[in-house]
């Protein structure tokens, strides 16, 4: 495996007006830097490019159309050029709102696109590497929703004081990915961190409502720099009911959310490199696909004018999943908000060793929910566009597309997987 990467400094001017909140919310003042990282990996037969931005969101037209501008330059399939958005609400608005399509940044999309294509172009250094996983549990997230007895949903963030009584299910996976220096086994040149939760700390009433910030994905990549002289990646997992700790509490905030993962990643390298046998990827092969499916949009949603563009004229839609193979590592790629639930079900179902959800990859298509958020409601109901069914219809499409994915990649004579000669106590050493 050989890699090249590079680091795009993305910050809208001071004055740019901020999505996720208010339709007035005119930046001020910045916390830090938003950025495009990009990673591209080489295995010899096949490239790819995984990037992620510190932005809300992208609509599907955009994200194709940056795909696009990637795999041109390097000459690769548009399946494997990967795009993830963090999902920070202190960036600019870069995907359509419903009934308010003068909010949408398009000079800064459109810089965007010639942002993107000089990062592509820079990539022409590619170091050797090893690579190796890692998966821990990081008590940094928590769901936002409370399920009354009777079935319904309360959102916490507007009912701060219930936020003891939240029980709902929350991933709290860590996973990473860790490229070594394969001279210095000890010694990571790029790192990636997959966790699920809502970029919303560095929110706060006042003056940390209107600046500038990465959240705490970008104070993340600065611990890890900072510790390990690696450059660093953040991809969202499935967080769509998901929010850190301290949400909307500020600068500290931040911190503490980002040094928390970035100490966990720090510990699962230490025990990676350690124990080369149990987490090495021997064989990096890299391979791409997508996966579609047909979702059909909830009565209220169909041919309503105030809808972005993408729903207009429209019963259903089409939705693309989008699967990124590193070895038996395997990036899914989502057109929604996707809730945790759904997110783990994905991972619990696929044949991969380790499957990380990026979020808001594909499309930008608002919230996506098990059948059971419709009977509920809550934020994350009322804001689903698609019937109660998509969420299944999205897991079993995604889960179908890795057992073919895995296949092609690692051809197998028997049914995978299958534990049958493993021992009942099975505790490997290195």
């Amino acid at each position: 495996m050989k890699i090249a990467w590079f680091h795009k400094n993305i910050s809208p001017e001071i004055g740019a007006k901020l999505a996720g909140y208010g339709l007035n919310d005119v930046s001020t003042n910045k916390l830090d830097d938003l950025c495009m990282s990009g990673l591209c990996m080489d295995d010899g037969s096949h490239k790819a490019l995984l990037v992620s931005l510190d932005l809300l969101g992208l609509d599907q037209d955009r994200i194709i159309r940056l795909r696009k501008i990637a795999a041109d330059l390097l000459q690769i399939d548009i399946s494997a050029v990967l795009l993830s958005c963090t999902h920070t609400h202190q960036g600019p608005e870069t995907r359509f709102m419903s009934g308010h399509p003068e909010q949408l940044d398009r000079e800064y999309l459109d810089q965007l696109e010639h942002w993107l294509a000089d990062s592509v172009r820079s990539l022409t250094e590619f170091r050797d590497c090893e690579l190796f996983y890692y998966s821990s549990q990081c008590n940094a997230n928590r769901n936002r929703r409370y399920v009354t007895a009777d079935r319904h949903a309360s959102f916490l963030p507007y009912r701060r004081e219930m936020r003891h009584a939240s029980a709902g299910f929350a991933d709290q996976e860590l996973i990473q990915l860790c490229f070594m220096d394969p001279a210095q086994p000890a010694v990571p040149l790029y790192v990636i961190g997959n966790y699920a939760a809502h970029p919303l700390a560095a929110h706060s009433p006042g003056r940390g409502g209107v600046r500038i910030s990465a959240d705490f994905p970008g104070a993340f990549r600065d611990y890890i720099r900072q510790e390990t002289g690696a450059e660093c990646m953040f991809v969202s997992g499935a967080a769509g009911n998901l929010v850190p700790d301290g949400d909307e509490l500020g600068s500290d905030a931040v911190k503490q959310v980002g040094i928390k993962l970035g100490r966990a990643a720090l510990g699962g390298m230490i025990d990676a490199t350690r124990n080369s046998r149990r987490f090495r990827i021997p064989e990096p092969k890299l391979a791409s696909s997508s996966v579609f499916l047909r979702a059909p949009l909830r009565k209220k949603f169909c041919n309503n004018p105030n809808l972005p563009p993408a729903y207009h004229n429209k019963s259903e839609i089409e939705l693309e999943l989008q699967l990124l193979a590193i070895g038996d590592i395997c990036f899914v790629g989502v057109p929604v908000e996707l809730c945790c639930e759904l997110g783990q079900e994905i991972k619990w179902h696929s044949p991969f060793l380790q499957t990380c959800i990026a979020y808001n990859s594909t499309g930008y298509f608002d919230y996506l929910g098990h059948t059971g958020m419709l009977i509920e409601g809550g934020y994350e109901g009322r804001n689903q566009k698609f019937s109660s069914r998509t969420g299944l219809e999205l897991v079993n499409t995604a889960v179908n597309g890795l057992f073919a994915l895995r296949e092609k990649i690692f051809p197998s004579e028997e049914p995978y997987p299958d534990s049958l000669e493993h021992p009942l106590v099975d505790i490997p050493v290195n």
